[in-house]
Formats: C-alpha cells, sequence, structure tokens
C-alpha cells in the first residue's frame, strides 16, 4: 500500500525558501529571535542569513548548528558523548532514546553526530508541541516529522500505521537515521522505562517476523544524562497536578519547558551511544508470543539505557539520601552534597502544594537512575 505523508513529513529542499520566508513574516517568531538576540540590527542580520538558506543541510550546518553550540555553551558545563566512534557512520539507525527535554534530546544528538560527519536524523514530535505556525515550520525545516495524539480511536490507528510506515521508509529506502524516544513524554520522576505501544507502534509495518524486522531498522538505544535535570521542579508540579488534583498540563505548560530546557543551567550533560541491538528470537504465532517478543526487545533496549547511563554525583546523593544507609559516600564531596540540599530547599519553596511527599519526590528524579542502573550492572 502506498502512502501520502505530506501530512506528517518533514519539509524538503525545495519548500526551504518558502517555508523560512512564512517563519520570518511571524510576528511571534520575531519575538522569539529578539529574546535570543536581544538588539534590533542582530535580528535583522539573523533574518538575512536565514533568508539565503535553500537546503535542509545548510540551515542545520550554519544557523541551527551555531544556535545549539551557543545553547550548550551558555546553558551547561560541557556536552560529551560515549559509542558514538563504534557507530559505522555510513548506516543508518533507529535511535530510540530516554526522553528528558523536549527539544534538547534529540538536537543535542544532532549535534553531535553532525559533527562526526553523519547525517542527521529525522526526528518524531508529537503534534500538541506544535503550539504555533511558526514552530511547526521550525521543527520541519529541521527534519521533525508529526505524530498525531489524542484522536479518536480508529484515526489514532490508522495514523500510527502511517508513521511506522514513514519510519521503515526513512531507514531501509531512504537511508536517513530516525530519533524517537523510548516512551511518549518526558520521564517525569527520573525512571526510563521503555513503552511496549511505542514498539508496537513502530512494527505496525513489519512485513517480516519481529526478529527480523526490527533488525532491519538498526535500533540503537541512547542514554540522555543531565547533571542537573531539566525542567525538574516544572516536571514535579505536572505529576502533583495530575494525582492530587486530576488536573492536566495545557499547552502553555508544553511551551514553557520547552524554553526553560534550551535556556535553565544543565550542569554536565552526556548523550551515551548503545550498540545495535540484533534480535534472534524465532517466530511468533500467536498474539502472546509477539506480546512477548516486544516486551523482551523493551527490556534489551532499557537494559543497555541503564548501563550506559552517566550517573553524577547529585545522582548518587540522591541515592544515599533515600536510602537507611548512605553506600556512595566515595562518589560525591561535601561541597557537592551542600549544593545538592540547596536545590532541594528551593524546590520545596518552589512547589508549594500542601503534600508531604515534596522532598521523596524531587530525591526519586535523581535517584531513580542509580536504581536502574544496579538492575543491570555493578557500580
Amino acid at each position: 500500500m502506498e502512502y501520502n505523508f505530506d501530512d506528517i513529513r518533514p519539509y524538503t529542499d525545495k519548500e526551504v525558501k518558502e517555508k523560512i520566508r512564512l517563519m520570518l513574516k511571524d510576528p511571534a517568531f520575531d519575538k522569539v529571535l529578539m529574546y535570543l538576540f536581544k538588539v534590533r540590527p542582530k535580528v535583522e542580520m539573523v533574518k538575512l542569513q536565514l533568508r539565503m538558506m535553500r537546503k535542509i543541510k545548510q540551515l542545520q550546518g550554519t544557523f541551527v548548528y551555531d544556535l545549539l553550540r551557543w545553547i550548550v555553551n551558555k546553558t551547561s558545563d560541557g556536552l560529551t558523548s560515549t559509542g558514538l566512534d563504534t557507530l559505522d557512520k555510513t548506516k543508518p539507525y533507529l535511535f530510540i532514546s530516554n526522553h528528558r527535554d523536549i527539544i534538547l534530546d534529540p538536537a543535542l544528538l544532532n549535534l553531535l553526530i553532525f559533527d562526526s560527519g553523519m547525517n542527521t536524523t529525522q526526528v518524531a514530535i508529537g503534534n500538541n508541541l506544535l503550539l504555533y505556525e511558526w514552530i511547526e515550520h521550525a521543527v520541519k525545516l529541521n527534519r521533525a516529522f508529526i505524530i498525531k495524539r489524542n484522536l479518536p480511536p480508529r484515526e489514532l490507528l490508522k495514523s500510527s500505521i502511517k508513521v511506522s510506515h514513514f519510519i521503515r521508509k526513512s531507514i531501509t529506502e531512504d537511508g536517513l537515521s530516525v530519533w524517537i524516544s523510548q516512551r511518549e513524554g518526558r520521564t517525569k520522576d527520573g525512571f526510563d522505562k521503555t513503552q511496549e505501544s511505542v514498539l508496537k507502534m513502530i512494527n505496525m509495518s513489519n512485513t517480516k517476523n519481529i526478529s527480523e524486522g526490527f533488525n532491519e531498522l538498526n535500533i540503537v538505544p541512547v542514554s540522555f544524562s543531565y547533571e542537573i535535570e531539566p525542567c525538574g521542579l516544572a516536571k514535579m508540579k505536572e505529576l502533583i497536578k495530575k494525582e492530587h488534583y486530576g488536573q492536566k498540563k495545557t499547552s502553555k505548560d508544553d511551551l514553557k519547558s520547552m524554553s526553560m530546557g534550551m535556556f535553565n543551567p544543565k550542569g554536565r550533560m552526556r548523550c551515551s551511544f548503545g550498540t545495535p541491538i540484533e534480535m534472534n528470537l524465532g517466530e511468533a504465532k500467536t498474539k502472546e508470543q509477539k506480546n512477548k517478543q516486544i516486551k523482551e526487545l523493551a527490556e534489551m533496549i532499557d537494559r543497555q539505557i541503564y548501563a550506559n547511563f552517566k550517573l553524577w554525583p547529585n545522582n548518587y546523593i540522591a541515592y544515599d539520601m533515600l536510602m537507611p544507609e548512605p553506600r556512595f559516600q566515595h562518589k560525591y564531596s561535601t561541597h557537592e552534597k551542600k549544593d545538592f540540599k540547596m536545590m532541594i530547599e528551593q524546590a520545596m519553596i518552589h512547589i508549594d502544594f500542601p503534600i508531604t511527599d515534596i522532598q521523596e519526590r524531587f530525591l526519586k528524579i535523581y535517584a531513580n537512575p542509580v536504581i536502574n542502573k544496579l538492575k543491570v550492572t555493578e557500580l
């Protein structure tokens, strides 16, 4: 069956000039540029630079690259990576990663693989984040494809099948890598876990057995680790509102999270690339057998994400504060512990809900990666 991907696909080189023109006409995008560059002459110079763009690779290799480098330099203590040098640069991959920040996770991955000489990935993004026209133009100019959320069941099934075919075509026919998060929405409590529903969606376009279908996608698990959790306080507020008050996050919450994630301090950052997963689980004939194999694949992905996750002093401190006896005192200094306790105090001030477990929730955001890593390796 042939699919028309026009409603979900990224923009092509032929559309670059026109879509940038539309973006630059948007007063809301002008405000964003003023927020970033502060003075009108600089904004006009940036607009002129954008008007000259004719190809996606040109846009990403100049304007977007410089912006990301500026964010890394201004808001963090550096970005490092592991495992990228072991990947075959000529192969397309399906990068499945934990999800800590809306914008930064795929953006930093693309920054790193661009530096290594690889082509940037197609990026899965939910349509709930396309709050303004300029955002849709901006993400589609950066190889984003759209996953539609909150559809009626029948429409959701059709949409999921189309996305699945788009991902498989990108990798097996077009030779373009894809990034997708292991779950819908960011991890709010620091507990990274692959949702089997994401893998089932990817498998909808598979005409072979499960092992062969996933093996041809060259799945590489990726672990993002931030020394200071992006939007940590905002994530706690989201969880508390949902659990205690039944309130769902709004589009304004998403927009605020995107901005905070990019511009709030993040400390050190690490992106760890795993090794391509090879499945060899045999034929699955029943629904139960298929579900079991999907579950096994999710566990394979999780094991690599946990094992490759870079733990910072804050993670060890939080773990020791949660447990009856400290276990990792050799992993941090008294000064680092003092700074972390200050972060807890700030959390208690900013999160003024009448509940008693705010400190425990905050600690779990940082301690859960330690707990998960202990499942798969010795520390």
